[in-house]
């Protein structure tokens, strides 16, 4: 027994040798080679795994390294990485330099990649890093502010809107103007496709922000041409994250907060109120307390002691979860990289929800040195509970027009609420109405690339984006559209849009001076979109709400659409002496959406770039300079977003007595060609001091041709538009950014700073010119900007009369609105736009804050119609109207009080106001743990933080929100392009508190 005991000891010792010499730790510091200042943070790796460590604040790190490992890796932002052989040492100290080539990082290009030094054409760079962790719901709004060039404007505070993103300018007057989104390699379906509304929702909510890599945006036409027709409003490429080889790393993350609106706007109360409307119908010779034409006449009490805040009851404190993990790892054969997160919010908008459920995979495998291949495959279940848009009276900002004396609750009443309210008291929809979007995606990705010969590569890859949008809205009896027996809607709508792509590529270098990356190729891209709905009333109880319960289905429908796109398309780069830099780029495309006599088009582009830093003479003149890289570019792109068959002639139905017959209902045009963008791009990029400092300025050109418009025709023919290309319009500007290392010692200290100046023009309208709608100010006319405000210009209040005055035809005021012209009174466009990052970190904290401006645009508050005009009707006004004219000598801007007088309420510059402001986008503080206090847990890596979204906002506008655009404007893309800067009911964004912890595995 003894023996066997004294075996078994053997054994383990000797099992446990090997594990004893499999591991041994290495330690040492880490400093540097500028100013040998220690570096707290660095990365410690061990190279072909992702097992490592960071150095500590006085710049000393500690790592088990197995037997099999030969070499660390030691990285950290702002310096060259350095690569160490491990040999039989125990402590390797290593000095850091700073990284005089930091732009030759490789970046991701059209259909490849490119070091960003080679870059000859204008692209904007986000790392995934800075937009992960954000309390967002879709991506785009976390690139607000970081971005030279591109305009994001959130627009509205409800859940999973869509933004509005203008990439140089606006191009289009009744084509899209938003840029095109490719995931991994495949475009994808970026329009919103509900059908309930104009309420416009983002599909690219469904693509978590945690799962990215990196995201460029492609401004120029040399960066952008390659994607041809559909690249005048640029390109936003999204790269997701893939597996590395190595050990097996886990990462998990959590975090939770509150939100509430940036502004909650004051109205009157119940003592204000009664005032002011009291005096309003005195001043029109009615007795305040008539039963027929006074406040008994409305079902308004003059006697209530009420005092409802009705605009607060719209919002609530909403909150915030996610949860997210992320496995990566594999061997230098297979890789992969899973992740999911849950995301649930519920908003701070009443009524308003939204969940996400997400899983991603990709998998990349190496067959040969010759033969590779990949797969991703990601689903999304996205849950939006919505509410009613800006122009509905269910829509919760709309309950700021109840007046105040009116009491929100009502016992006596079944629902709890008021239902004898001058308007709908739509907080009865809380309970007995619902409205979802439901949407299931799967994005999918398989290809393969083979080695052809050295330097030349065959690529195939097949991608899919499908998907499905269930639409089910029910209102009660009790509800202003559900009355008296319910009402009920479905939809089901399905996107199916699939892409093949087939590209060689060529990089070979010759002589050591000569360089070519060459790509040609031939895609394909169909998109089918099939929607089916139905409507139904009789419901026989609130209980029952499927469409099936209902004893009246009173309308159904289905319709289908879609359409294709093959193209053909090369490019060409050239480097000499690796500083002078040539590309030439060209596609041709070939649309379903156009006449056959345009059916292809062709999108050339070409570009050039100069190193100078390269250059001996400049070198050696000035040693401070990094990098000075002068490039200019000039290409043709097109924008192809209209509607699928704009070019043909249709037919619908019309029914009469119950027959059914056929009639034409839209005129063709076999002549209807794409607009055309053609971009001059001259750009320089500089760096000092082994790139401590680097920036870079660009100057272009934009000019559209042949402008797509639904041109007005006479409705004598039964037709009353046409598509055609009429008009031209044009985008100048400039952009600059700056990008410092501040601090490069214990205290870390980067800021980055971006400004842009756009100048939009409409040059040429061969058309009338045209208002997007009677209640909006936005015009297109030629010599002005795109969206001119247009209308009666508003002077004041005559201080004898307290009359509203505008500016006559003979420049002097006039109490006579109709005898007023219109005139220019504002333009929506900004002057210039900008941001200014700047991040620190000490001793294992860090603390980053993002500033988001605005500046020179102008906002027409077209709610304040109705409640900012002087008591002319029983909405509730806000505060500043308790300013208005009392007696004559009064000297203030809001009219005399008479209720129905008209005075100063017709549609003018008067609610026109600044709408300039600078937003403290976001705030975020972290700390990392010491590594030595986690290996004690078997962590690798754990960081609390606090964070904070729309933090502050200064501005003088006085609506919700000064970053708006009314989701009211949305009935069309023309509409949508013209009406700008309009606010309307609309709801304030969110501010949001976070607090999260990551960790690493």
């Amino acid at each position: 027994m003894r023996k066997i005991i004294l075996l078994l000891l053997l054994m383990v010792g000797v099992l446990h040798l090997p594990a004893v010499a499999q591991d041994r730790r290495v330690t040492g510091k880490v400093t540097s080679a500028e100013d040998g200042n220690v570096l707290p943070g660095v990365s410690v790796q061990i190279k072909g795994t992702t097992r490592g460590t960071q150095t500590d604040a006085e710049g000393n790190y500690s790592i088990s390294v197995p037997s099999t490992a030969t070499t660390l890796v030691f990285s950290f932002v702002g310096t060259t990485a350095q690569e160490v052989v491990i040999g039989n040492r125990s402590q390797i100290n290593v000095a850091l330099t700073n990284d005089s080539r930091a732009l030759s990082e490789v970046v991701v290009v059209g259909y490849g990649t490119q070091q960003r030094r080679d870059l000859t054409g204008s692209q904007a760079s986000i790392s995934g890093k800075d937009i992960a962790n954000l309390p967002v719901q879709t991506f785009e709004t976390a690139l607000q502010g970081r971005t030279p060039g591109v305009q994001i404007t959130q627009g509205s505070g409800k859940l999973g809107t869509a933004l509005q993103i203008r990439v140089r300018g606006a191009a289009s007057i009744s084509a899209g103007n938003e840029p095109l989104y490719v995931l991994d390699g495949i475009p994808i379906t970026s329009q919103d496709l509900n059908t309930t509304d104009n309420e416009q929702f983002s599909p690219l909510a469904d693509i978590d922000p945690n799962d990215i890599e990196s995201i460029e945006i492609l401004k120029d036409a040399s960066a952008s041409a390659i994607y041809g027709s559909r690249a005048s409003n640029g390109v936003v490429l999204i790269t997701t994250k893939r597996g590395k080889a190595g050990r097996t790393n886990v990462q998990v993350g959590y975090y939770t907060g509150i939100s509430n609106p940036t502004r909650v706007r004051e109205f009157l109360n119940g003592p204000q109120y009664l005032e002011l409307f009291k005096e309003s119908l005195t001043n029109a010779g009615i007795d305040p307390n008539d039963p027929n034409d006074g406040f008994p006449g409305y079902g308004l009490d003059p006697n209530s002691t009420v005092n409802s805040d009705w605009s607060g009851a719209a919002f609530r404190q909403g909150t915030i979860n996610q949860a997210n993990f992320a496995i990566n790892g594999g061997s230098e054969k297979t890789r992969f990289n899973l992740s999911g997160a849950t995301n649930k919010q519920i908003g701070f908008i009443i009524g308003n929800n939204f969940q996400r459920n997400n899983v991603r995979l990709n998998l990349d495998h190496t067959v040969s040195d010759k033969f590779s291949l990949g797969a991703s495959i990601a689903f999304a279940r996205t849950n939006n509970k919505k509410v009613p848009g800006d122009n509905a009276f269910s829509n919760p900002i709309q309950l700021n027009a109840l007046p105040p004396i009116q009491p929100i609750y009502d016992p006596n009443d079944p629902t709890g609420y008021n239902r004898q309210t001058l308007y709908y008291n739509n907080l009865v929809e809380l309970n007995n109405a619902s409205n979802y979007a439901r949407t299931y995606r799967t994005f999918g990705n398989l290809f393969g690339q083979y080695q052809l010969l050295p330097g030349l590569t065959f690529r195939s890859e097949y991608g899919f984006d499908v998907l499905n949008l269930q639409e089910e809205i029910f209102q009660g009896r009790v509800t202003e559209d559900g009355a008296p027996t319910g009402y009920g809607y479905q939809a089901q709508t399905r996107s199916n849009n699939w892409t093949a792509n087939n590209t060689f590529s060529y990089l070979r270098t010759f002589g050591g001076v000569h360089s070519i990356d060459a790509l040609a190729g031939i895609t394909y891209q169909e998109q089918n979109v099939q929607t089916v709905s139905a409507t139904a009333r009789n419901f026989p109880n609130d209980k029952f709400q499927e469409l099936a319960s209902a004893s009246q289905k009173t309308d159904a429908s289905s319709t289908e659409t879609g359409f294709s796109l093959v193209s053909y398309l090369a490019r060409v780069n050239y480097k000499f002496r690796d500083r002078y830099l040539i590309g030439l780029s060209g596609r041709i495309d070939g649309s379903s959406r156009f006449g056959l006599n345009n059916r292809y088009g062709f999108f050339p582009a070409i570009s050039a770039g100069w190193i100078l830093s390269d250059e001996p003479f400049i070198k050696n003149t000035v040693p401070s300079l990094s990098l000075l890289k002068l490039r200019a570019s000039y290409g043709v792109t097109g924008n192809s977003e209209i509607a699928n068959f704009a070019s043909r002639g249709l037919y619908g139905t019309i029914n009469y007595a119950d027959q059914v017959g056929i009639r034409p209902s839209q005129v063709a045009n076999a002549d209807l060609r794409w607009e055309q963008s053609t971009q001059l791009d001259i750009g320089l990029e500089f760096g000092f001091l082994n790139n401590r400092i680097n920036g870079q300025i660009d100057f272009y050109n934009k000019v559209t041709n042949d402008l797509l418009l639904n041109q007005p025709q006479p409705a004598i023919n039964g037709f009353t538009t046409i598509a055609r290309n009429i008009g031209s319009l044009r985008n100048r500007g400039v952009e600059f950014s700056i990008t410092s290392q501040n601090l490069t010692k214990a205290l870390r200290w980067s800021t980055n700073f971006n400004i842009s100046f756009n100048r939009n023009l409409v040059t040429k309208l061969n058309v009338s010119p045209i208002r997007a709608n009677s209640r909006f100010l936005s015009y297109v006319t030629e010599g002005q900007p795109l969206g001119i405000f247009y209308g009666k210009k508003y002077v004041g209040v005559d201080p004898q009369t307290g009359d509203a005055l505008y500016q006559g035809a003979d420049g002097n005021p006039t109490a006579d609105y109709a005898a007023a012209p219109e005139m220019f009174v504002g333009n929506p466009n900004p002057d210039f736009t900008g941001g200014l990052t700047n991040n620190f970190s000490f001793k294992g904290f860090d603390l980053s804050f993002l500033l988001q401006g605005v500046y020179g645009n102008d906002i027409y508050n077209t709610a304040a119609i109705y409640q900012s005009v002087n008591g002319d009707y029983f909405d509730n006004q806000t505060v500043d109207q308790l300013n208005r004219w009392q007696k004559p000598g009064d000297i203030t801007n809001v009219p005399r009080a008479v209720f129905g007088g008209g005075n100063g309420t017709g549609v003018s510059s008067r609610w026109v106001q600044d709408g300039s402001f600078l937003r403290v986008k976001t705030v975020s503080f972290g700390y990392n743990l010491p590594s030595a206090l986690l290996r004690k847990i078997s962590v690798q890596s754990a960081r609390v933080y606090v964070s904070a979204l729309n933090l502050f906002t200064f501005t003088n506008y006085t609506g919700y929100d000064p970053e708006v655009n009314t989701q009211y404007a949305n009935g069309s893309n023309q509409t949508a392009n013209i009406a700008l800067g309009h606010d309307f009911y609309t709801p304030p964004q969110a501010r949001t508190f976070t607090v999260g912890i990551n960790l690493g595995f």
